[in-house]
């Protein structure tokens, strides 16, 4: 990648998807000039738009702005969904522009800051979200490329100026994660996804491994309790919700519907700490979070405050209507598991309640209990 310095615009060719939307705004913020092509307009891009950014809805190479057609001082971004006979990125490549992948792009990045990546099937964007907020409620700050919109500030995107701490999702699709440089690496499930681009569960796995292999010299690898990977010296922890990890919870109760339970490190034990995101998997993430917070030392009030404080995010178990006769929640699970974690917390939140759900087109899960 050109040294951003040197870079005056970037053009990003997917540029309405929640990743790439975080890099466009990443780019605005330093001052460059920032366009890119998506396929259809939406509430994102159009916020894209309102920030100045010049977008288009055709794949056309005759409607790229000019401000984009110096190779020199122009970097292209391109997301791994966008087509080989895309015909603007072909256009780029032809001329010589330089084009890297949205994850090679967050790789450069990744070696310029102290990253904490977040790595799994599932969990990733609630796990990487909560240890931002964490963070952002500590004398630490962070910067933050999430894969949602945080209720608590209402972006995919932190940044500071003053932190040179990185949360960022390590995406496991077409083996993204691969570039990163982590000091800090969560893995949160390695069930079988994606078996079109990995063939075969073990050929997963064995990707998973590979990442873990990408963690910087004294870093830690910190992983859910059961996950097949190595524990066998200080650079490995463990977390989950049993006494067994290196990171747990004790005492859990629901107190108006917030969770209350105890933390625990291998330092020390935080009691009464209260999290209001429901769902015991979602707790599970927030202690993955913890743990890997806790590896810059953060003090127990700048926990309690953002764990109390944390609000979310958009699509992931989002309450839009709460009333004696109809709660309507909107989730964007879209695996077996996540589905099943979803509708147990539901369950656990709403006892003897009917649960209806069904799933549309962008493979959410919205649950009507009445």
């Amino acid at each position: 990648m050109k040294g951003l310095n040197h870079i005056q615009a970037v053009y990003l060719i997917g540029i309405g998807g929640i990743g790439m939307s975080a890099l466009a705004r990443y780019f605005a913020q330093l001052g460059k000039r920032v366009g890119g092509y998506d396929r259809v307009s939406t509430e994102l891009t159009k916020e894209l738009e309102n920030a100045g950014m010049a977008i288009h809805y055709q794949d056309d190479a005759n409607a790229i702005a000019d401000a984009f057609l110096d190779a020199e001082t122009t970097l292209v971004i391109y997301t791994p969904a966008v087509p080989k006979d895309h015909s603007e990125l072909m256009f780029f490549r032809n001329n010589r522009f330089d084009v890297l992948k949205r994850s090679e792009v967050l790789g450069e990045l990744s070696r310029a800051y102290r990253t904490i990546a977040v790595a799994g099937t599932h969990g990733k964007t609630t796990t990487s979200s909560i240890a931002a907020h964490l963070l952002r409620c500590s004398s630490h700050d962070c910067n933050a490329f999430l894969g949602g919109i945080s209720s608590n500030y209402n972006t995919n995107l932190l940044t500071s100026k003053s932190s040179d701490l990185m949360v960022v999702e390590a995406d496991e699709f077409d083996r993204s994660f691969l570039t990163l440089s982590p000091e800090v690496a969560i893995v949160t499930s390695v069930d079988a996804d994606h078996l079109d681009i990995y063939g075969s569960s073990d050929e997963m796995l064995k990707s998973f491994i590979d990442f873990t292999e990408r963690i910087t010299p004294n870093g830690k690898l910190i992983y859910r309790f059961g996950l097949p990977f190595e524990h066998s010296d200080r650079s490995t922890l463990t977390y989950s919700l049993s006494e067994k990890s290196d990171y747990y919870t004790s005492g859990l109760s629901i107190e108006n519907g917030k969770y209350q339970f105890n933390l625990h490190s291998p330092r020390a034990t935080y009691r009464s700490i209260t999290f209001g995101m429901p769902g015991l998997h979602n707790l599970e993430n927030a202690v993955a979070a913890f743990a890997a917070v806790d590896q810059f030392g953060l003090t127990e009030d700048e926990l309690r405050v953002g764990f109390a404080t944390y609000k979310g995010v958009k699509r992931r178990f989002e309450v839009h209507i709460n009333t004696d006769k109809l709660v309507y929640i909107d989730d964007y699970a879209h695996h077996p598991t996540e589905i099943s974690a979803c509708i147990g917390s539901v369950r656990e939140l709403f006892p003897g309640r009917k649960v209806k759900g069904f799933s549309n087109l962008t493979c959410s899960v919205t649950h009507r209990i009445a």
